[in-house]
């Protein structure tokens, strides 16, 4: 897969998949124009919109109705070094899911493709191009 990143205005960043642009920004705080999400706050959406994914499709896989479920992410962040020590993912399970799917439910989001890259670690090269 190729991904191509260009520059707009200020710290604006466009970056393109497939047929799509995604536009980032930095905050005010940090020289940005707040204009678009950060590129961390797009890496955060993306492991909490694959647990939903993957929450949402174990539940149309077994026809329970998905209307008041959802997830909600939380993080904590190492003062010293600025990263993440921990990411919380907690599972709103709809009214009347069925208890024996519950630890299903919990380990189909253990399957999330975004967290197992973060779990596995993959190898990064940087290179200068010219």
């Amino acid at each position: 897969m190729e991904i191509s990143v260009e520059f707009g205005e200020g710290r604006v960043v466009e970056t393109a998949i497939g047929d799509y642009v995604v536009r980032t920004d930095q905050p005010v705080k940090d020289g940005g124009g707040g204009t678009a999400p950060s590129p961390s706050d797009l890496f955060l959406v993306s492991i909490a919109a694959c647990a939903g994914y993957y929450v949402l499709n174990f539940c149309l896989e077994r026809k329970i109705a998905t209307a008041g479920s959802g997830v909600v992410m939380r993080t904590s962040t190492n003062e010293k070094t600025r990263l993440m020590d921990n990411i919380r993912i907690e599972i709103k399970l709809p009214p009347g899911f069925p208890e024996k799917y519950e630890k299903a439910v919990v380990r189909a989001v253990d399957l999330c493709w975004v967290k197992k890259n973060i779990e596995t670690a993959p190898a990064f090269d940087t290179v200068i191009v010219r």
